[in-house]
């Protein structure tokens, strides 16, 4: 399977902005980030001209699917995973044989675990992630791992999240007390006791993807830069309360959530007492609701992480740091990047080493964060011109 340890993590997250590849050497127990490439999904289209950004979103959303919809989009995410990957080499110089696999995520489009079904359902769960490695293998020539999220589901587990035994792997330091809060469309916390306690992680609420849609709905544009719209607001307080009485808040983990709960047909619901509330009060609201959530939850485990490490889009937004900062001091508060890994390569570095773990025949998920009943081979391999049985 080619020479080296030299694997590429591919990841699309909640927000579907962009597709990003990141070259990482795993050859030692602290991953090198050796090159980060990304393909922006803003402007592309599928071939009947419908815009790929707003199909993620479209078939994301609760309700009805199309198969020939959702097909056609997991054939153009795959194509576009390898087109990321192959400039990724290029602009690193380095030829295909030289990656022992490609490890991706893939795109979520529906995330349906044991937490969003109610007690008097019978349905069954389910994730599904589309960005076709059939595709990627056969276009970059290299071994592809994907859907790593369903044998931990088939295991009774959320299949969500599976960064933290990445995280334990990587930042976990013996004596100290750590977290790592991911922000993303959705935020997620791992919590690293570094004294032999069981792994700990969950979804915790909304991260960017509601203000996000909001500040798309009223302003066009794609995310509130630095947190700018928002602080030009007021916090409306009787919204932010009616927010954090969301049942989800409360549960205990195991359990994941994604925008089919936390989406713009649930605001709305929540806005309809506000119908007259400005915009920008609004966005200023929602921004509390992701600084407090993420608080609450990092406050429920005893004693509360000294030091609170931020990764992904979120870890960008200076107001909503400073208001993170506020709501957990004295508590250290930092950035990734002190750990080694840059915010924004965090999750698409966990993939790489995700699937070095498959290759080994290593377990990828963590029982005690997704709920499964035992620990698991995640993914499924897709031969590249580098494999050898």
């Amino acid at each position: 399977m080619g020479n080296g340890n030299l694997y590429i993590g591919l990841m699309s997250g909640t927000s579907a902005d962009s597709i990003d590849a990141a070259l990482v050497d795993l050859s030692s127990e602290t991953p090198q980030l050796l090159a980060t490439h990304s393909v922006s999904l803003a402007n592309l289209k599928l071939p009947n001209q419908v815009s790929i950004k707003a199909e993620i979103h479209a078939l994301a959303a609760p309700g009805d699917n199309e198969l020939h919809r959702i097909n056609q989009l997991d054939r153009a995410l795959g194509q576009l995973f390898a087109q990321a990957t192959n400039e990724l080499l290029t602009k690193s110089e380095l030829s295909p044989d030289k990656i022992m696999a490609i490890g991706s995520h893939g795109q979520t489009i529906r995330h349906y675990p044991t937490s969003n079904i109610p007690s008097t359902n019978t349905d069954m769960a389910y994730t599904v992630q589309v960005g076709d490695p059939n595709s990627i293998a056969q276009l970059t020539g290299i071994t592809t791992i994907a859907d790593f999220r369903r044998r931990d589901i088939a295991l009774g587990g959320q299949g969500a999240p599976l960064v933290p035994a990445f995280h334990q792997s990587v930042f976990e330091k013996p004596g100290f007390s750590r977290a790592v809060v991911n922000i993303g469309g959705i935020a997620n916390i791992t919590v690293l006791g570094g004294d032999g306690s069981p792994l700990l992680g969950y979804d915790t609420g909304p991260g960017n993807g509601l203000m996000d849609k909001w500040i798309q709905q009223h302003q066009k544009k794609d995310y509130d830069n630095g947190g700018q719209w928002a602080s030009q607001g007021n916090v409306i307080e009787p919204l932010l309360g009616s927010l954090m009485n969301t049942p989800y808040l409360e549960e205990l983990p195991p359990k994941s959530t994604g925008p089919e709960l936390f989406n713009s047909n649930w605001l709305h619901q929540h806005l309809v007492p506000f119908i007259k509330a400005s915009p920008t009060d609004v966005q200023a609201t929602l921004l509390e609701f992701t600084a407090q959530s993420i608080t609450q939850a990092l406050k429920r485990h005893t004693p509360t992480p000294r030091e609170i490490f931020f990764c992904g889009g979120g870890a960008y937004n200076t107001v909503l740091m400073q208001r993170l900062e506020t709501l957990l001091h004295p508590n250290l508060i930092a950035s990734t990047a002190q750990l080694g890994i840059p915010p924004e390569w965090v999750e698409a570095a966990a993939f790489a080493w995700l699937a070095k773990q498959t290759l080994g025949g290593k377990p990828g998920n963590a029982p005690t964060v997704t709920g499964a009943t035992e620990q698991a081979v995640l993914g499924a391999i897709y031969p590249g011109r580098n494999f050898k049985l």
